[in-house]
C-alpha cells in the first residue's frame, strides 16, 4: 500500500513538473530573437511582408502568446506536439525516428561511465596513496577538465583518420545494407567512438565520488571492527565498503542522466549521430519551434521518469531506505 502511494505522488509531481517544464520552455523559446516566418521566407526567396504574414498566419505565429501557448498545451494533452515547420510532418513522427538512436547511445554511454568509474574508484579507494591512484586520480581530472568537443574532435582525428581503427561519422556502414547480426556488430562498431567521448567526463566524475564515498566509509567504526577481526581487506571492501558506499554514487548518477542529453547534442553532432540531439541543433538553427518544444518536452519526460526509477530502485540498494520516505 505505500509503495502504491508513493508511486501515486510521484506520479503527481512527474506530471507538474514535466508540465512546468513545457510552459517555460514555450515562453522562453518564444522570447528569444528570431522569426520562424523570417527564416523560411528568406530562405525561400521571397522576405516581402505579405509573404511573412502569411507564414506567420499559416504557423498561428500571428496569435497573441497566450493563445499560442493554450492551444499547444492541449496538443500535448492529446498527443499531439505540432508540424515541423522546416519538414512538414508530425513532430512526434521526427522525435519516434530519432529517439531510439539517441537511447542507444546515452544508454551505453551511462553504462560505460557508471561501470568504468565505480571500478577506477574503488582501484584507487583500494590503492590509496600508491601509483595506481596517483594515476587514476591525475587522469580523472585531466577528463573532467577537457572540453568535451576537443575530445570528440581529438578521437576522431586520432582512431578514426590516422589509425583508421574505428569510423568517424554516422550510425552505421551507408549502403552496405547490412542486416541481423552483421548490422548489429556494425552498429557497435560506430558506437564505440561517439559513448567513449560521451561517457569520459562522467566517467571521471563517478571516479571521485566513489573514491571519497569509499575512504569516508572505510574510516568508520564498522570497518575498523571487521579489520580488528582479521577479516581480509578485499572481503572488507567487497561486502562492507562498496554496499555502503555505492548509495551517493547511485544518486548522483541519476541526476546525471539528464545531462547525458544535453553532452548528446555536441556529440551527435560531432559524429553525425541521426539522435534528437542532433535534432534540436537543426532545429535551433531554424527556428523550428515546434521541434524544438518536442524535443524539450520528451527529454523532461525521460528524466523525470529515470528519477522515478532510481527511486524505486533505492530500496534494493539500500534496504534501510523505505518507499514512504
Amino acid at each position: 500500500m505505500k509503495t502504491l502511494d508513493f508511486l501515486f505522488q510521484r506520479f503527481v509531481k512527474a506530471i507538474l513538473v514535466v508540465l512546468g517544464v513545457v510552459i517555460l520552455n514555450f515562453v522562453l523559446i518564444h522570447m528569444a530573437p528570431g522569426d520562424p516566418a523570417s527564416v523560411l521566407a528568406g530562405e525561400a526567396g521571397a522576405g516581402d511582408a505579405k509573404f511573412i504574414a502569411q507564414l506567420r498566419a499559416q504557423f498561428g505565429l500571428d496569435q497573441p502568446l497566450y493563445w499560442q501557448l493554450w492551444t499547444y498545451l492541449k496538443g500535448v494533452l492529446t498527443g499531439d506536439l505540432g508540424y515541423s515547420y522546416r519538414n512538414q510532418v508530425p513532430v512526434m513522427t521526427l522525435i519516434l525516428d530519432r529517439l531510439p538512436a539517441t537511447l542507444l547511445l546515452t544508454g551505453c554511454a551511462f553504462v560505460f561511465s557508471l561501470v568504468l568509474g565505480i571500478l577506477l574508484g574503488v582501484i584507487a579507494a583500494y590503492r590509496r596513496g600508491s601509483i595506481a591512484d596517483s594515476v587514476v586520480m591525475t587522469s580523472a581530472l585531466v577528463f573532467y577538465a577537457t572540453p568535451l568537443f576537443w575530445i570528440a574532435l581529438m578521437s576522431v582525428l586520432v582512431f578514426s583518420l590516422h589509425l583508421d581503427w574505428l569510423p568517424p561519422f554516422d550510425m552505421e556502414s551507408i549502403g552496405a545494407n547490412y542486416t541481423g547480426w552483421a548490422r548489429v556488430a556494425d552498429i557497435a562498431h560506430h558506437l564505440v567512438l561517439p559513448t567513449v567521448t560521451l561517457g569520459l567526463f562522467f566517467t571521471a566524475v563517478y571516479t571521485r565520488l566513489t573514491r571519497a564515498s569509499m575512504l569516508e566509509v572505510m574510516a568508520l567504526d564498522f570497518v575498523k571492527t571487521a579489520r580488528a577481526k582479521g577479516v581480509p581487506k578485499a572481503q572488507i571492501i567487497r561486502r562492507h565498503v562498496l554496499r555502503n558506499a555505492i548509495l551517493p554514487v547511485f544518486t548522483f548518477a541519476s541526476m546525471q542522466a539528464g545531462q547525458l542529453v544535453g553532452g548528446a547534442v555536441l556529440t551527435e553532432t560531432v559524429f553525425a549521430w541521426p539522435g534528437i540531439g542532433r535534432l534540436m541543433f537543426d532545429a535551433l538553427l531554424q527556428r523550428d519551434y515546434p521541434v524544438l518544444l518536442g524535443v524539450f518536452l520528451v527529454t523532461a519526460a525521460v528524466v523525470v521518469l529515470v528519477n522515478l526509477i532510481t527511486d524505486l530502485l533505492y530500496r534494493f540498494v539500500d534496504p534501510r531506505i523505505e518507499a514512504a520516505s
